[in-house]
């Protein structure tokens, strides 16, 4: 798989260890393995510094939706770096991107949505949601309505609002979180919690907690309710049919707003725009980030409906919240280059029509491996559950690893393949081809192969 490598490798892992602090990532053991140096990328595909080319199965971080090498995009962050590199949005001010961003927005987005606050990521969108959704109870007169309803096993950023709204006890270990007035209900995962149910039945059951959880807490003091259509990070968590429509259902009957994050299932991914229209409900407020630049530049924020909007707009006197970065001016410039080349393409409508249906096909020929207990796709997302007895389901003890053993031969054979305990999950970007999408599969079949022979060495079935 190498080619004559141009890098000096090892000086480039030493000095990394050396400076460099990774997020989500054990700093010691890294300095002994060393980190994996990425140098370039085109397509669907990513070179590291020792020649190998891997298949991107994971989109960078779920965001490189146009794929790599996409020179309209360097285009339009050169030639507004030229005319106007920064300016903030504070002081009464404005730069023409973000309005004409703005502009796109209102276009492509469902139609209660006519505002939008820009933010550098998903993390900070999620906090500028919490802070803008209390302001909206405040201004209508109900100063108890302030707390937040999300999921255990979701994923809404490491900021300290971000990382309390996210339902993962390791985060919250770190920190003393989740911080006063945001609770967590159960995950949809029917693999987990079914319990013989069929899926419709569980779809009910499921969106039942949020009512059960309204109820115990006070109408009155719930806020919103937050959760991904399709719980990313935690494992790709496709939800069972109904569950969104009965949890938009139970927010109308207690007035509590609906929240999508579609920082990950938005400008795309599920073969819709956005993911509240794949699962077909009308939240009240989304955030967005990722996809909206394809990665290529920083940019987030929040798509805020209008019920929020004009009751903000009215009711007078500053919204005491923003950043430096705000509306930046070439983060906004390669925003609309990305969704231009979107709409150019017809890569949303590709998704829906074409590859999403093809991955699906592919994908669920996977389910026949030993190891493999569950196959599900949901438009480009996947994931499949690695299990002891498929018969029986019977799981692998979390401490033998099994997850990591099998994502160490995904990257060895040059593929991306991400690993949430043993949960193997992808999702690839929207560009993908037929053709790519079958070295895919191939590729994750031959890592199960390994795997299942490493797992027999180890007497671990």
């Amino acid at each position: 798989m190498s080619e004559q490598s141009i890098f000096d490798t090892p000086n480039l892992k030493q000095r990394d260890s050396a400076h460099y602090l990774h997020p989500f990532t054990d700093t010691k053991d890294l300095s002994t393995t060393g980190a994996r140096i990425i140098t370039r990328g085109q397509g669907v595909y990513i070179w590291d510094s020792d020649g190998n080319k891997i298949l991107d199965g994971m989109s960078g971080l779920w965001c490189v939706n146009v794929g790599y090498g996409r020179q309209q995009l360097v285009d339009a962050a050169t030639q507004q770096m030229t005319e106007l590199p920064y300016y903030n949005s504070f002081f009464n001010t404005s730069v023409i991107p973000a309005i004409e961003l703005a502009e796109v927005m209102t276009a492509i987005t469902p139609p209660q949505f006519n505002h939008f606050f820009f933010t550098n990521s998903g993390s900070e969108g999620n906090d500028t949601i919490l802070r803008m959704v209390r302001r909206y109870w405040d201004i209508k007169g109900q100063h108890q309505k302030k707390t937040f309803i999300a999921r255990k096993n979701a994923y809404h950023g490491s900021t300290v609002a971000g990382a309390s709204l996210s339902g993962m006890t390791y985060m919250h270990e770190q920190g003393d979180l989740p911080i006063p007035g945001i609770v967590h209900i159960e995950q949809p995962y029917y693999f987990e919690h079914s319990q013989g149910l069929s899926p419709e039945a569980f779809g009910l059951k499921a969106a039942g907690w949020l009512e059960e959880k309204i109820l115990e807490l006070g109408a009155d003091k719930v806020a919103a309710f937050i959760g991904e259509p399709v719980q990313g990070a935690g494992g790709v968590i496709i939800p069972p049919p109904g569950y969104w429509q009965e949890i938009e259902r139970i927010c109308n009957k207690y007035d509590v707003l609906l929240v999508s994050d579609e920082v990950i299932t938005g400008f795309g991914r599920l073969g819709k725009w956005f993911g509240c229209e794949y699962f077909g409900i009308k939240p009240d407020l989304m955030t967005f980030a990722k996809g909206i630049t394809s990665g290529y530049i920083p940019l987030g924020g929040v798509a805020v409906g209008d019920r929020v909007a004009n009751m903000l707009i009215e009711s007078g006197g500053d919204f005491n919240h923003g950043f430096t970065y705000s509306g930046h001016p070439v983060a906004c410039a390669v925003a609309l280059a990305n969704i231009k080349l979107l709409q150019d393409e017809s890569i949303v409508e590709r998704v829906g029509d074409d590859t999403a249906p093809y991955l699906h096909k592919s994908f669920m020929e996977l389910a026949d491996h030993p190891l493999v207990g569950l196959t599900e796709t949901c438009g480009l997302m996947a994931g499949l559950v690695l299990v002891k007895d498929k018969n029986k389901h019977n799981l692998f003890d979390a401490e033998h690893g099994v997850g990591m053993i099998c994502r160490s031969h995904c990257f060895a054979n040059g593929v991306i393949m991400r690993a949430v305990g043993d949960r193997m999950i992808i999702a690839p970007p929207l560009v993908i081809t037929h053709e790519e999408i079958d070295q895919l599969i191939s590729l994750i079949e031959l890592s199960l192969d390994q795997t299942l022979v490493d797992l027999k060495k180890l007497n671990l079935i």
